[in-house]
């Protein structure tokens, strides 16, 4: 069943294709006012047709998981260096680390997207990943390098959608 035949059945007229042009423009322009405060307030950056968000809270890398997807997005990704940087925002902006959503492979000291494909972007810092064990997460340092980190550790919540 469509949305008109139910709108008709409810005894509303569709709206004319002038009217809905007019409906799609008001709230093309209601979104843009929108992301133009989250971006003033510095909970959206976008990068590569992606938005990043948070909340500016911390918790673990399971935890920010559950907290991406409840928000109907993912753990932030970096998959190029504007990306990175899109993420970066977050990270010197509330002056702390985040999680980023790659972990080590089944191989040790091996690396991936958690959709289990090879990174194909990096950005370590000098050294890392360290080969420590237990440290399967990757966390951003306040510079944009990468760390392999234990997955305990409350780190920014950023999320992408």
């Amino acid at each position: 069943m469509s949305f008109y035949f139910i709108l008709e059945l409810l005894g509303f007229l569709p709206p004319s294709d002038n009217e809905m042009e007019d409906i799609i423009c008001h709230l093309e322009h209601w979104i843009s006012r929108l992301e133009g405060v989250l971006h003033l307030e510095k909970e959206i950056t976008a990068s590569g047709g992606k938005i990043f968000a948070t909340s500016g809270k911390k918790t673990n890398f399971h935890a920010t998981l559950e907290k991406c997807k409840e928000a109907g997005g993912s753990i932030a990704t970096p998959r190029n260096s504007e990306e990175n940087d899109a993420i970066l925002f977050f990270v010197k902006s509330f002056n702390t680390y985040a999680y980023l959503g790659i972990k080590e492979s089944l191989i040790p000291n091996k690396f991936q997207f958690l959709d289990s494909t090879q990174l194909s972007y990096t950005n370590w810092y000098l050294n890392e990943p360290s080969q420590k064990e237990e440290e399967e997460c990757v966390e951003m340092y306040t510079d944009g390098t990468w760390n392999d980190k234990r997955c305990h550790q409350n780190r920014l919540i950023v999320c992408q959608f």
